[in-house]
């Protein structure tokens, strides 16, 4: 059997009260219809505070999330859940898989296939096909970036047809003005001092520059290009 499992994600599990409802005033993405979607939730201002997969699970819902970052997200959501008879906490009988074949996720189809199950072996290749691709996630990449800033439009990140969210006013002022002035983008060896996290082992890192100073040794996906001109 391949070894499918990416070690780095966990699962928080959302279960009670119309859970649905509740995401649904706090993340960007539409989570009322089809799932899985990719979605944040920010600060009031529209900067990044964590990015993860929502998923279905019958009433349920489960957050793909960065495994560091799921005390944290469980913590943030229990604050927004104020008296509401909701239960958030993470589940670890069940796992995130990955395929390089097929595809699933919902950012981007060439990113594979994404699917949840029990554990089993940990799979390889995941960082550097995500990369490669110009897709960056976790709070290493993304944390107290603007949410638009991290490719959200093009990657299917966010609704502005779906009502209110934290850090709706900000998002949608920005996306209405057609003003994103800088980006998050992969490039091939050093950052510089733009660099948000780099990968040696890789030969890559991300970095956060502006629209119109995007580094020569920038990786510039298809889905990107249109947006920098």
């Amino acid at each position: 059997m391949a070894a499918t499992t990416l070690t780095d994600r966990a699962l928080v599990r959302l279960s009670g009260e119309d859970v649905r409802g509740f995401l649904q005033g706090l993340v960007t993405s539409d989570v009322a219809g089809a799932l899985p979607v990719w979605t944040g939730l920010l600060t009031p201002q529209g900067k990044c505070l964590f990015d993860f997969l929502v998923w279905d699970d019958g009433a349920d819902l489960l957050l793909d999330c960065q495994a560091e970052a799921a005390a944290d997200l469980i913590k943030r959501l229990s604050i927004y859940r104020l008296r509401r008879p909701i239960e958030i906490a993470r589940d670890d009988s069940v796992a995130v898989h990955w395929s390089p074949q097929g595809q699933g996720d919902p950012r981007l189809p060439a990113l594979g296939r994404r699917w949840l199950a029990p554990a089993d072996e940990p799979a390889s290749g995941w960082l550097e096909h995500r990369l490669r691709l110009g897709v960056t996630e976790g709070r290493a990449e993304l944390g107290d970036i603007l949410w638009l800033e991290c490719n959200a439009i093009e990657l299917n990140g966010v609704s502005f047809a779906k009502g209110c969210f934290v850090g709706q006013e900000n998002t949608a002022r920005m996306n209405w003005r057609q003003k994103v002035n800088r980006r998050l983008v992969v490039v091939d060896g050093d950052g510089g001092d733009r660099q948000r996290v780099a990968y040696p082992e890789l030969g890559l890192a991300v970095v956060h520059a502006r629209a119109d100073a995007i580094p020569s040794n920038a990786i510039v996906p298809a889905w990107l290009k249109p947006e920098l001109g």
